[in-house]
């Protein structure tokens, strides 16, 4: 495996020096967002709906949407970059499976998933750092394996910077992030926009994708 690039040993030092603080902060964080669980759910239902299979949360932090997931039915592990954050997880939810990994770079075999959950875990990278991503995710998804993605979107701007509370982030245009996927070889199933609730600064989107099958 090659070395990490450096927005990725950043990312990962910055989750680990606030890993208690923001696992406090997001343990019940979606108790608050009924439109966020809406979007998990349609998720949840559509991968049961094509007989279920293995999922993976990625960027998974201390661990709670990815035990929301399981409570949704489904069998899922997560990963991510923060080993702090991983020792968390496993400590909260022993009944669940959690790995140090990076998300461009899964220990996973090709097709070997049938769902993804990137929750608000690509806003660190890059905007020319983020195809490889979406490359990636295909390569482990089964044909017509389903992705769900959480970012901030940019309301009206090109992708933009912002100080976010651990690390750099960038908040992205719904379209402009609907491209890169259908570039990859993803279909566009649904989409949800949200304005900022109380405490958020800003709107929140959601991409809800397909893996094109074997015949595109």
């Amino acid at each position: 495996m090659t070395q990490p690039s450096s927005y990725l040993s950043a990312t990962a030092d910055a989750y680990d020096a606030m890993a208690v603080i923001y696992a406090e902060f997001a343990r019940d964080s979606l108790d608050a967002l009924p439109l966020d669980r809406a979007v998990l759910a349609a998720f949840a239902d559509l991968v049961r709906s094509a007989d279920a299979g293995l999922v993976a949360e990625l960027g998974c932090g201390p661990g709670q949407t990815t035990a929301h997931l399981r409570d949704l039915g489904l069998d899922v592990f997560g990963v991510d970059l923060s080993p702090v954050m991983i020792d968390i997880a496993r400590r909260t939810y022993q009944d669940l499976r959690f790995e140090v990994g990076s998300m461009d770079a899964l220990d996973l075999a090709d097709g070997r998933l049938n769902g993804i959950v990137s929750w608000y875990s690509v806003i660190h990278t890059p905007p020319q750092e983020l195809p490889p991503y979406f490359t990636e995710f295909g390569r482990v998804l089964a044909p017509g394996g389903h992705l769900l993605l959480g970012f901030f979107e940019s309301e009206g701007e090109p992708v933009t910077p912002f100080d976010h509370k651990v690390a750099t982030a960038y908040r992205w245009p719904i379209d402009d992030l609907a491209g890169l996927a259908g570039t990859a070889g993803f279909v566009e199933v649904g989409r949800m926009l949200r304005e900022p609730g109380e405490g958020e600064r800003f709107r929140r989107g959601s991409l809800l994708l397909r893996k094109a099958d074997a015949q595109g």
